[in-house]
């Protein structure tokens, strides 16, 4: 019984072998391609929170490629950077207008208030 599971073991390591390292008229076996990011993030336009949700980056050997993290972090900053300062530009613009409607209507707090609504139409708007 011992010798009947030697031999058949031999012959399953053989095969594998073959297999493996391509006893037949293939050749061996091709190599794996790399897995890649499959949905990078849009360059067409700008990153919403469903890109960054979607995002999944393939694992590699020791964790994800550290290239496509890189790429999808360097993106995401710039997206940052970008909304900041048009953040920082608004802010600006809606200080410059409370300034200067000092004599505006003013808040309840006891601050000058800038009104966000459209005004009503006029008569010059009527056709």
């Amino acid at each position: 019984m011992f010798l009947f599971l030697v031999v058949a073991l031999a012959v399953v390591v053989a095969a594998v072998t073959l297999a493996v390292v391509g006893g037949g008229e293939n050749g061996p076996l091709p190599e794996a391609a790399p897995e890649r990011l499959r949905d990078p993030l849009p360059p067409d336009r700008p990153v919403d929170r469903a890109d960054v949700e979607d995002l999944r980056f393939p694992l590699a050997a020791r964790g994800y490629r550290m290239a496509d993290v890189d790429d999808a972090l360097s993106r995401l900053g710039a997206e940052l950077a970008e909304r900041d300062a048009r953040i920082a530009d608004l802010e600006s613009a809606l200080a410059g207008a409370r300034s200067g409607a000092g004599h505006g209507p003013v808040h309840a707090s006891g601050e000058n208030h800038v009104s966000m609504d459209k005004p009503a139409p006029g008569k010059e708007d009527r056709p």
